[in-house]
């Protein structure tokens, strides 16, 4: 009798302690990687003219269209600005001394190799080579902020030089 109630109140306890473990969803689900084909953009056509399909000057349609690109790549384990990567941010800084009002984050990224904590800061340092470089372009430090995703946003997925070789980038997005 008295081992049916303990083991009544063993299973209980183990009941309990397994239902207060369970793990609840998220609210909110952090956003997708960029770049990763058939996904689609939650904020396409946001800028745009109404019913118009015209790109809105200022927005970030239009520094997508006006810049070479948004993205900067980098060697293994480097974060400094190559002739290609000045090439690119110097189409994004003439871009926004014409567009003053436009705020700006520099998303650092890193490719899956390396621990966490080192592509954390390797991705750091990867931003704020760009944000330097477009602070040294004109472009006031104070629209500019910088964020390290290391390696949890790859722009391609795959373990190969190829995928690496993208995922080694810094992203600039325009804050609206």
């Amino acid at each position: 009798m008295a081992t049916t109630k303990t083991r009544a109140i063993v299973i209980a306890a183990a009941l309990i302690a397994t239902a207060g473990c369970a793990k609840k969803r998220p609210a909110v689900l952090p956003p997708a990687p960029e770049g990763i084909a058939g996904q689609v953009d939650p904020n396409a056509g946001q800028n745009t003219g109404p019913g118009t399909g015209a790109v809105v000057p200022g927005s970030r349609e239009d520094f997508m269209r006006s810049v070479t690109s948004d993205t900067v790549l980098f060697g293994l384990d480097m974060f400094d600005i190559d002739s290609q990567a000045r090439a690119v941010l110097d189409t994004q800084a003439q871009w926004l001394q014409r567009y003053p009002n436009v705020r700006i984050s520099v998303e650092g990224h890193c490719d899956e190799r390396g621990t966490r904590e080192y592509n954390l800061a390797l991705g750091d340092r990867r931003a704020n080579a760009a944000k330097n470089y477009l602070i040294a372009r004109g472009v006031d430090a104070g629209r500019i902020s910088t964020i390290s995703y290391g390696k949890e946003r790859p722009a391609a997925q795959g373990s190969d030089e190829a995928s690496y070789a993208q995922n080694r980038r810094a992203v600039t997005v325009t804050l609206q």
